[in-house]
């Protein structure tokens, strides 16, 4: 069986791994000793390691790393819509985490890469050269693949469970199963360096979303307010087929 690794098996990475399981032996890093023993009875083998924000003196190579065909980062480089954090250490960090690795490499990006300007973005717009958190990784791995994921959403994440302002603004969501999808594929292709949007095609106002989540009716007239993401590269490239194109439907 071939092994995968995934660092940082948070909300995210628990869905990839979980989808991936049964094709795959995993390996995962997590950040607390509480999630351990959870993670192990699912049959995962997991290291705790973390990646500071400061350079660690004390950080090593990850010893399973030259086994795994495939590695997905799932730790942020990124704030609050995309604000660039302090990189240069944990960027280092997690470098040296992973050493001379040589097999597939996966790199959870954000669309928050792209300005708030009311336009649609595609990949085009920013190369992974001119986004600090991208080209970080790149540099030192120029095959890897760049996701750029959407807002991520799905079970009890549902626009209806949050305080919500800005309701006729237009939204980049994208479902977790979509994303497990998105990976399944490219694992399954053998992608190298590609660099793809991962947001659901329709793009609804926030309370169009709300209404439908709380199974309303919606009588306002859909606005064109709000920069949109486009994923029409993903399609075509991939031959993908989203399982939620519509975030007013998440939920069912």
């Amino acid at each position: 069986m071939k092994k995968i690794g995934i660092i940082g098996c948070g909300w995210l990475g628990g869905h990839i791994a979980e989808r991936l399981s049964g094709q795959y032996e995993i390996f995962v890093t997590i950040t607390s000793p509480s999630k351990v023993e959870d993670l192990t009875s699912k049959g995962y083998h997991t290291t705790l390691v973390d990646f500071p924000n400061d350079l660690s003196e004390t950080m090593t190579e990850w010893e399973v790393a030259p086994q795994l065909d495939a590695v997905i980062i799932t730790v942020p480089f990124a704030g609050v819509r995309g604000a660039e954090i302090p990189l240069q250490g944990k960027a280092q960090n997690l470098l040296t985490f992973l050493g001379d690795y040589k097999g597939q490499l996966f790199l959870m990006s954000s669309t928050g890469v792209y300005p708030e300007t009311e336009k649609e973005f595609t990949e085009d717009d920013r190369s992974a050269d001119d986004v600090p958190s991208e080209s970080v990784i790149k540099s030192i791995f120029p095959h890897v693949n760049i996701l750029r994921l959407a807002g991520l959403m799905g079970d009890q994440r549902l626009l209806k469970n949050y305080n919500i302002s800005n309701l006729d603004l237009l939204v980049n969501h994208i479902h977790y199963a979509d994303i497990c999808s998105v990976v399944e594929k490219m694992l399954n292709n053998q992608s190298q360096s590609k660099v793809y949007n991962v947001v659901a095609p329709v793009h609804p106002n926030k309370e169009e979303i709300i209404n439908a989540q709380k199974d309303l009716p919606y009588s306002g007239e859909r606005t064109t307010k709000g920069r949109t993401i486009s994923s029409a590269k993903l399609i075509s490239e991939l031959d993908f087929e989203f399982e939620y194109p519509d975030p007013r439907y998440f939920h069912l």
